[in-house]
């Protein structure tokens, strides 16, 4: 990055991050798989496109996304290779299929016709249900399974499932996930003595891969690993891998201003200035995906390597912090989200266990107005 953005505020991405990243999860898979990272919801917030280039340019030829839409997106951004739709895509949104040369999840027989019946050939992998009872067939219909392999429009390519609690160390989700790849797997066989050649094959995402690397199949779908997190806190500091965050988040300080003592700061009157105070406002809020939640004092930024924490509610454009004792701080400044300033840093981890969440959510609800700028 030559020079530094002058958005109000902007998401950076540290693509030799992204590239160690991917380094270390190849080195997890067996001999013969890919990876087929998830790009959906933006790239978990990061930038679809800008991630998937790069992946593109490290060899990497298939991902996967929740919706046709996305899958557009990417193809109009000029991404080669297989693009997955895990989701659902109305009839009417057919030929986006068809134009895009996405591939489309089966998400049950049923659906398989419906697909069939557009009347052009769609190429599909077939979702299986092992047991997390959300999309895909059910994993005991081997007869349904089988009529999606006979649909007349319909090229079969892949067959996967979603393991539910990969995530757990506990011993009845280990037993469990257990079962759904004994069940997965026994199915595949049931398909190959019923006279079908077996597709590609995929089970794991991040967590599987991380606590099942021993499972072998042609793709692995990871997601947030690939951005260099898990989902708390605790499972990024126990993986142990090495893995480094791929974005931080940044904002311009708009406005410096003295509060004196007892006079009030945002809307409801939600904080009173105890004492004589410095406050600055910074140039995001919720509306950019700044969990609310973290209002009053439960979230912070950092402005030269200091903490700077919310006084009250946050804003739909703004947040307003106390920086009484962080001296020479002016409007134009930056203060930093997510990411490191100096020696301080607020991992993402950081602020979805101040709101309540999980990283995947507080990452993918990264709005649109924030630039994605490469570094």
């Amino acid at each position: 990055m030559s020079a530094l953005p002058t958005d109000r505020a902007w998401i950076e991405l540290d693509m030799e991050s992204l590239r160690r990243n991917v380094e270390i999860l190849q080195g997890l898979m067996p001999e013969g798989c890919r990876l087929m990272p998830a790009v959906k919801a933006n790239a978990y917030g990061h930038g679809a496109v800008e991630v998937a280039r790069e992946l593109n340019a490290l060899g990497v030829d298939a991902f996967c996304v929740a919706t046709a839409a996305e899958g557009a997106e990417l193809r109009e951004s000029g991404i080669r290779g297989t693009i997955l739709v895990l989701g659902y895509t109305h009839p009417g949104s057919f030929c986006l299929l068809r134009k895009y040369r996405l591939t489309q999840t089966v998400l049950d027989s049923e659906y398989g016709r419906e697909l069939s019946r557009y009347g052009y050939e769609i190429h599909v992998h077939i979702g299986i249900d092992t047991g997390m009872h959300r999309l895909g067939e059910r994993c005991e219909n081997i007869g349904r399974i089988i009529d999606v392999f006979r649909c007349k429009n319909l090229v079969v390519d892949g067959m996967y499932t979603h393991l539910c609690a990969a995530d757990s160390g506990d011993q009845h989700c280990k037993a469990y996930t257990k079962m759904q790849v004994e069940a997965f797997f026994e199915l595949t066989e049931r398909i190959k003595e019923a006279g079908f050649d077996c597709p590609e094959l995929h089970i794991q995402s991040s967590y599987g891969l991380i606590n099942y690397p021993e499972i072998k199949c042609d793709y692995v779908r990871v997601g947030i690993a690939l951005y260099g997190l898990l989902s708390t806190g605790e499972d990024t500091e126990k993986c142990g891998l090495g893995l480094s965050p791929v974005l931080s988040l940044k904002a311009r300080v708009s406005s410096v201003k003295k509060l004196e003592a007892g006079e009030s700061c945002g809307y409801g009157l939600q904080f009173t200035a105890p004492c004589d105070m410095k406050i600055a406002v910074i140039s995001i809020g919720y509306a950019d995906g700044i969990p609310r939640s973290l209002s009053c004092g439960r979230g912070y930024v950092l402005i030269d390597g200091k903490r700077a924490s919310v006084i009250g509610r946050i804003c739909m454009d703004q947040i307003s912090v106390d920086v009484t004792d962080i001296p020479y701080v002016k409007r134009g400044d930056i203060a930093v989200v997510v990411g490191k300033s100096e020696e301080a840093e607020i991992s993402a981890c950081e602020l979805a266990e101040g709101a309540g969440t999980i990283t995947n959510e507080i990452l993918s609800r990264l709005g649109g107005r924030l630039k994605r700028v490469c570094v």
